[in-house]
Formats: structure tokens, C-alpha cells, sequence
């Protein structure tokens, strides 16, 4: 057996464990996305109300919510996203190669960030 370091890919059973950890992560995150969807849905309704009462603080406070709301869900989105190509990966073989440096992404790494594509040498290198 090949130890970690010597290793181009991981084997299918490792595979599939990633993608059993992701398909977790893309559950939660589509039920906070739902959340926060319902949360800008419901002060949608309530923008009557702010129009007739004029511009105050609470309206400011309200838009300004909203707008963090907004985004969240924005980075929610693309959070999902990046889960479903690295589901992408899985399938192709692919997960767990940095697209940089064509190395083996430590295991513990993907725990922590499964739609990774850099190794942290990559990715240090890219902030650099």
C-alpha cells in the first residue's frame, strides 16, 4: 500500500467518504440557504409598511439587515456551488489534486475545506 505521500489520487473508498462528507455539508447548506431565503421573503412583505412610514432609523437598520441577509445567501449559494463541482471531481477522479501544483491534497485539509482545490503551499504562495 502507498503511503500518503507517494499517492496520485485517492482510492475509491476514500472517495467515497469525501463525498458522503460533502453531500452533508451541501444538505446544511441548502437548509441555511432556505432559511435566509425565507427570511428576505418575509421583510419583502413587510416593505409596505416601511414606505408608508417614511424614512426613520428602523427603516435604515431594516435595509441594512436585509442587504447582510442578501449576502449571506449570495455566499451561501456559491458555497454550494463549489460543493457540487467538488462532487464534480469525485466523479472524474479528480478530487484532491491541486489544480497548482498537481499534488495529493492532504486528507485533513479536505476534511476542513472539502471544495478546496489548492493545497496550502499553493495557496500560500497565491496570497504571497
Amino acid at each position: 500500500m502507498q503511503n500518503e505521500y507517494n499517492k496520485t489520487r485517492y482510492s475509491d473508498s476514500e472517495l467515497r467518504e469525501f463525498q458522503q462528507l460533502i453531500e452533508n455539508k451541501i444538505k446544511i447548506a441548502r437548509e441555511e440557504l432556505g432559511e435566509l431565503t425565507a427570511v428576505l421573503s418575509s421583510s419583502n412583505s413587510n416593505g409596505d409598511d416601511a414606505a408608508i412610514a417614511g424614512k426613520t432609523l428602523e427603516d435604515g437598520s431594516a435595509t441594512y439587515k436585509k442587504e447582510q441577509t442578501n449576502q449571506l445567501a449570495a455566499r451561501q449559494k456559491k458555497f454550494i456551488e463549489q460543493l457540487e463541482a467538488a462532487l464534480v471531481r469525485i466523479q472524474n477522479k479528480t478530487y484532491g489534486i491541486c489544480k497548482v501544483t498537481g499534488t495529493l491534497i492532504p486528507a485533513e485539509r479536505l476534511r476542513a475545506v472539502p471544495h478546496t482545490t489548492m493545497s496550502m503551499a499553493a495557496k500560500l504562495k497565491q496570497a504571497s
